[in-house]
């Protein structure tokens, strides 16, 4: 399973809102719909979020086994 909590908490550390990735053209409504929903989505929206927050990949997504659930 993906937890995006990372995103979340990074978004905060920079005094950012989820709204702003959509502003931003970062992500569509429907992207952070699946985000918010810990659904996978394609690897470029990774790529443009860790360019737009200038993060690595752990700062957004975190795999959770499945045994962790």
């Amino acid at each position: 399973m993906l937890s995006y909590d990372p995103l979340w908490r990074t978004l905060l550390s920079k005094h950012l809102k989820k709204s702003d990735l959509v502003t931003n053209k970062i992500i569509s409504t429907t992207t952070l719909a699946k985000l918010g929903k810990n659904q996978p989505v394609n690897a470029q929206i990774y790529d443009n979020l860790c360019n737009f927050l200038n993060c690595k990949i752990e700062d957004i997504v975190e795999h959770i086994p499945n045994n962790e659930k």
